[in-house]
C-alpha cells in the first residue's frame, strides 16, 4: 500500500521500520523540524528522519500544516493511507479527509483510557498493572477516533516508563502492520470509543517531581518509575537536592516518622514513608553530578539517621 508516514521520536521508529519490512511503499515521511540540542545547540534530526534517510525515503518537515502547503504536498504524494505515530502535531480536517483509506494513529494506551501526550508515564504513575497500544482512525477530537485494534501488555512492578516506552513502541509497530494488512483486505473492524470512559494523560511538568514522604512507598515508587527519564522524581538528602531513579518498597518500623532516614549505607538510603512503609533509594543523581548508585553517593556524602 502507498503510505505517508508521520512521526518524530524513537517511539515511532519501529512502526516505520516494520511498515518498510512488510513491503509497503512509503511515499514520504513527515516529521518535526530539526531542533537545537545539547550545549552546542547543534541542530539534530529527529529519530524518524534518521530512519527515513537511511532507507532513502523523502523527508518533509513542514513548519505549518494549516496554510495549504502541507495539503498540496500530500496531494502530490497521493497516499492511500496516512499513518501517524507520535508526530506531535494535530492534523487539520482537510488532511484527515484526503487519503482514500483514511488516517490512522498508533497510540500508546488502551483507549479511551489515557488520551493525550503522556499515556505511558501516567499508566506507571497511577500504578496500573496493564497498558497497551491502540490503532485508531483519526478524528478532529484528540485521540477520540474509532478503534481498529488493541493489544494489552502487563506493566512489571519495577518497570519504569522508559523501559515501557521501548516495549510499547515495538508492540505498536507489530500491531500496526497487522492492522494495515486488514485495512488492505477490507476486513478491519471499527469500534467507536466510549467517551464516558475517557481519561486524560496531560504533558508532564517539573511540578510532578517533588517527593512527598507522607505518601506510601508504593505511590512514591510509582512516581519514581513514571517520571523517568524526565522530569524525574526529586527529594532532598542531607540538604542536597537529588533526582531519584531506582527504588524498592519495604516495610517501616512501627511509628517511623515519614521522611526519616532509617538506613544509609551499602544498601542505599532507606526512608520512612506513610502507612508504615519505607522506600529504599538505590540510584540517584545529585544536582550538578552524575547518575550513580546511592551507596556510591553516600561515600562522599554521609547521611545522619533520623
Amino acid at each position: 500500500m502507498n503510505i505517508l508516514f508521520m512521526g518524530t521520536p524513537e517511539f515511532a521508529v519501529p512502526s516505520l521500520e516494520k511498515l518498510i519490512e512488510a513491503g509497503h511503499q512509503i511515499c514520504g515521511v513527515f516529521t518535526q523540524p530539526d531542533k537545537p540540542k545539547n550545549r552546542g545547540m547543534k541542530l539534530l534530526p529527529t529519530p524518524v528522519k534518521v530512519c527515513a534517510q537511511a532507507h532513502g525515503i523523502p523527508v518533509h518537515q513542514p513548519v505549518k500544516l494549516r496554510d495549504g502547503t502541507a495539503l498540496a504536498l500530500i496531494q502530490a504524494l497521493d497516499p492511500e493511507l496516512i499513518v501517524v505515530a507520535a508526530y506531535g502535531r494535530i492534523l487539520p480536517d482537510d488532511i484527515l479527509a484526503y487519503p482514500a483509506k483514511g488516517c490512522i494513529n498508533v497510540h500508546s494506551s488502551l483507549l479511551p483510557k489515557y488520551r493525550g501526550a503522556a499515556p505511558i508515564n501516567w499508566a506507571v504513575l497511577n500504578g496500573d498493572a496493564e497498558t497497551g497500544v491502540t490503532i485508531m482512525h483519526m478524528a478532529s477530537e484528540l485521540d477520540a477516533g474509532d478503534i481498529i485494534a488493541q493489544r494489552a501488555t502487563p506493566i512489571g512492578p519495577n518497570e519504569d516508563a522508559q523501559a515501557l516506552y521501548a516495549r510499547l513502541a515495538d508492540l505498536g509497530g507489530s500491531l500496526l502492520v497487522e492492522t494495515v494488512a486488514a485495512i488492505e483486505r477490507g476486513s478491519a473492524s471499527r469500534t467507536p470509543q466510549d467517551g464516558a470512559q475517557a481519561t486524560l494523560a496531560p504533558m508532564l511538568s517539573k511540578e510532578l517531581s517533588p517527593m512527598d514522604w507522607t505518601r506510601t512507598a508504593q505511590e512514591l515508587h510509582n512516581q519514581v518509575r513514571g517520571l523517568i527519564p524526565w522530569p524525574a522524581a526529586v527529594t532532598e538528602l542531607g540538604g542536597k537536592r537529588c533526582k531519584v531513579f531506582s527504588t524498592v518498597t519495604e516495610t517501616a518500623p512501627e511509628g517511623a516518622k515519614p521522611g526519616a532516614v532509617l538506613e544509609a549505607g551499602k544498601g542505599g538510603v532507606l526512608v520512612a514513608c506513610g502507612g508504615n512503609t519505607a522506600l529504599r533509594i538505590l540510584e540517584l543523581q545529585p544536582d550538578g553530578g552524575k547518575r550513580m548508585k546511592a551507596a556510591d553517593y553516600l561515600r562522599g556524602h554521609p547521611l545522619p539517621l533520623g
